[in-house]
């Protein structure tokens, strides 16, 4: 299988410059490619891949783009190859129409591939075409690199994510089974009588985001002070993610390894963002990140990932008779008593005992 690890890392003055350099190029030519597609498309012709290939071989003949020719050419043709994708998920109706890059853009980056053995790790070294070895701060053992994307972030950090082959091992797991319900004011109930409270990250550090991006705001466009105070607002973002993303993986790990069976809402949660009083909230969460985690996660673990139907209605259901109460519709109902059988639920923890039954349900249907 293949796998990505990402790495931080630390080139120096002249490498930094080259790798400028380069995201530099690779958004001119994307966008120099996207450009040909759609007058192309506009005059009725066809125009794909091999066609933008070669207006970037003719490109490098002029004098007025001769700076093409110092950065990895590889470099320049995925930029290309991820314009064609692009389009081509745009055809199969997956994602948008392709849009023109901006130097702005928070996040920048290229990828190249290894070929015959020129990328390769020596030492705490990573050599790289045109780079030279750059300084990584690798954490653990990598087998055979494929390709590497190389990240600028807003802060002015770069990163390495390696592309790499790794042999599958399924790692045991204690074989439980669980329902889990997930939410913003807890992060998920479950089926145990567990919870496990929301962090809530991004609106701890909202006074202090809110004080920077004033201060920003405050800032003579183009100066140095502006670039300096626009670090620190894309220091606090990354600050905001990296507590996210430690939460998640954690939260995930746990669960695959104690689990055997994990039974989770099939949440629709592009359209639940578009509630605008709670679309912050549900951003913050991370729950679609979270389902990712499970997922990637139990292959490694050999665990069955049950998603309950969206419209099961798990909150309003007891799960000691089965009586489907009405009244629970009303979010702010969180503890009710079943008038069948009079057992006392808590919303939560029922509504995950629920997911948990029907999940098996479900699996053995």
């Amino acid at each position: 299988m293949k796998k990505g690890i990402k790495f931080r890392a630390y080139p120096n003055k002249e490498q930094q410059n080259l790798i400028n350099q380069t995201l530099g190029c690779c958004r001119l030519i994307y966008n120099k490619g996207l450009a040909m597609r759609d007058e192309a498309y506009k005059n009725g012709l066809k125009v794909g891949y091999s066609q933008t290939s070669a207006m970037l071989t003719d490109l490098k003949k002029h004098d007025d783009f001769a700076f093409l020719k110092e950065v990895d050419s590889i470099a320049l043709q995925q930029a290309l190859r991820d314009l064609d994708r692009g389009f081509v998920n745009f055809f199969q109706k997956r994602a948008k129409h392709p849009q023109f890059k901006s130097k702005h853009h928070n996040h920048q980056s290229y990828r190249t591939v290894n070929q015959n053995d020129n990328i390769r790790i020596v030492d705490k070294y990573l050599k790289l075409p045109k780079l030279g070895y750059v300084k990584i701060k690798q954490s653990m053992k990598v087998g055979k690199i494929n390709n590497v994307t190389i990240e600028r972030t807003p802060s002015g950090k770069y990163f390495v994510v390696l592309n790499v082959d790794f042999e599958l091992e399924f790692k045991p797991n204690k074989g439980g089974s669980i329902g889990i319900d997930v939410g913003i004011k807890d992060f998920y109930s479950d089926s145990n009588g567990n919870v496990v409270h929301n962090p809530k990250y991004l609106e701890k550090s909202m006074r202090k985001l809110i004080r920077e991006q004033r201060r920003l705001s405050r800032k003579q466009k183009g100066s140095n002070n502006r670039n300096k105070q626009r670090v620190k607002v894309a220091l606090v973002h990354e600050k905001i993610t990296n507590q996210r993303n430690d939460f998640l993986q954690k939260q995930s790990t746990i669960l695959v390894r104690e689990n055997q069976t994990i039974c989770i809402e099939d949440l629709k949660v592009k359209n639940m963002m578009r509630n605008h009083k709670l679309a912050q909230h549900i951003g913050s969460v991370s729950w679609s990140k979270f389902f990712d985690m499970l997922s990637y996660k139990s292959v490694w673990y050999g665990n069955d990932i049950v998603k309950v139907p969206t419209m099961y209605p798990s909150s309003q259901t007891c799960s000691c008779c089965g009586f489907k109460n009405p009244l629970v519709k009303n979010l702010a109902i969180r503890k009710w008593e079943c008038p069948e059988c009079h057992t006392k639920h808590d919303r939560d923890t029922n509504a995950s005992i629920n997911i948990l039954n029907k999940g098996l349900q479900t699996r053995s249907a």
